[in-house]
């Protein structure tokens, strides 16, 4: 028998990475430029001079994408989400009565 060689796919389960950016982060820099796309045909019609656009447009899309390169190398692939639902739990929980804890007598789970 001769000798076979394989190629060992190491990308498998793998999150996409694509010059830096891991996982959402090309979505969101995806839909920022075609937002902005957006915004440039509006103001474009609206009758701004082609520099004004281009200026604003340039501006805002160099923003876009080195605050988008900031938050894939400081969260990492899961941790905006992480953060997001972080800020979503509240702070302390508050309880200034006992009634929480003891049973209605008569219930239907029949304690009490």
């Amino acid at each position: 028998m001769g000798s076979s060689v394989y190629k060992i796919n190491k990308g498998i389960n793998q999150s996409i990475e694509f010059k830096g950016l891991k996982a959402q982060y090309i979505w969101y820099l995806g839909g920022g430029i075609v937002g902005l796309l957006i915004l440039y045909s509006i103001m474009y019609i609206i009758g701004l001079p082609t520099l004004v656009c281009l200026v604003v447009i340039g501006g805002s899309g160099t923003l876009l994408v080195l605050q988008i390169y900031r938050m894939s190398s400081k969260y990492g692939e899961y941790g905006l989400m992480k953060e997001l639902a972080r800020k979503q739990l509240p702070k302390t929980v508050v309880c200034r009565s006992r009634k929480v804890f003891m049973f209605n007598s008569g219930g239907k789970n029949g304690i009490g």
